[in-house]
């Protein structure tokens, strides 16, 4: 007869009950260096927005000899780089706002609204997913210059205030949540769009989350469509922006660097801020 061995426990911050300890799995060995493999480039353009020209030159390439912060001071001064940075946020958080109100309402009257033709209507705003951007390129620019936006931020805000994936995953969190709850309120005398509001949206924080950040990431760093729809530098982004720091002949690397990590803070401070929520939404299935 064997005795097992007691597992270590651990007490909780607020006492009582003991927890098992955690121990780190053997797959931590092979997620560790893979995420330094994620995070080399990162840390490589911040090395290089704090370097010297000709240390960009070396080869083989090395660390910096210092830190040279006056690069990012001179990212702002040669150009309006705050500008960049105000015009870029207001087309995306725009954009987040419309995709988190018009692919709500369109992913509850696919997923509640029995209408002729929804599911087929249904697949064919999938179907859009696999049309590469470039094939509706033209034709977007067309209705744009329709809608005489060419040049403004409209042009930027008015394509992305919806997207088919948008519609989707709205969709999806819809048809996880019981009908018994919309039922209750409907009794109460609520119609489909208090109960939207006052009884599903307060269950919808990781799903929203979830699509705000990726609507975000998606237009703050898009560069082929303002690269069409723009040609005033006051109406560029910061990804447009950051390309007049390249010359035909020469480019000033730690400057351009520098550039792109500012460019890029404001979308690790949305990440990090909503990340509890992101990883809730892909785990779970949107109803707690």
């Amino acid at each position: 007869m064997t005795l097992a061995l007691p597992r270590q426990a651990t007490r909780t911050r607020h006492g009582g009950r003991l927890r098992p300890r955690r121990r780190p799995s053997p797959l931590h060995l092979l997620l560790v260096p893979l995420s330094l493999v994620m995070l080399a480039p990162l840390i490589w353009m911040v090395l290089l927005s704090i370097s010297t020209q000709e240390e960009t030159r070396r080869f083989p390439p090395g660390l910096p000899g210092g830190v040279h912060w006056q690069n990012y001071v001179h990212a702002w001064q040669q150009g309006p780089f705050g500008h960049w940075l105000l015009n870029s946020t207001i087309v995306s958080v725009t954009c987040v706002l419309g995709n988190l109100v018009f692919c709500a309402l369109a992913g509850y009257a696919f997923a509640r609204i029995p209408f002729f033709g929804s599911r087929v209507l249904f697949v064919l705003v999938l179907a859009t997913l696999m049309v590469p951007f470039q094939i509706v390129m033209l034709p977007t620019l067309i209705v744009v210059r329709d809608l005489h936006l060419t040049d403004t931020l409209g042009a930027l805000i008015a394509p992305n205030l919806a997207t088919p994936f948008g519609v989707f995953l709205m969709r999806q969190f819809f048809t996880t949540v019981p009908r018994e709850l919309e039922e209750a309120a409907r009794i109460d005398g609520a119609g489909r769009l208090r109960t939207l509001v006052r009884v599903l949206l307060p269950l919808m924080g990781p799903t929203l989350a979830t699509l705000a950040v990726l609507t975000f990431l998606n237009v703050w760093n898009d560069f082929l469509w303002p690269l069409i729809a723009i040609q005033s530098p006051g109406n560029m982004t910061i990804q447009m922006g950051l390309q007049n720091f390249q010359g035909a002949h020469l480019t000033n690397w730690p400057v351009l660097m520098a550039g792109t990590v500012t460019s890029q803070i404001p979308v690790l401070v949305l990440f990090v801020i909503a990340q509890r929520f992101f990883v809730r939404s892909i785990a779970s299935s949107g109803f707690k």
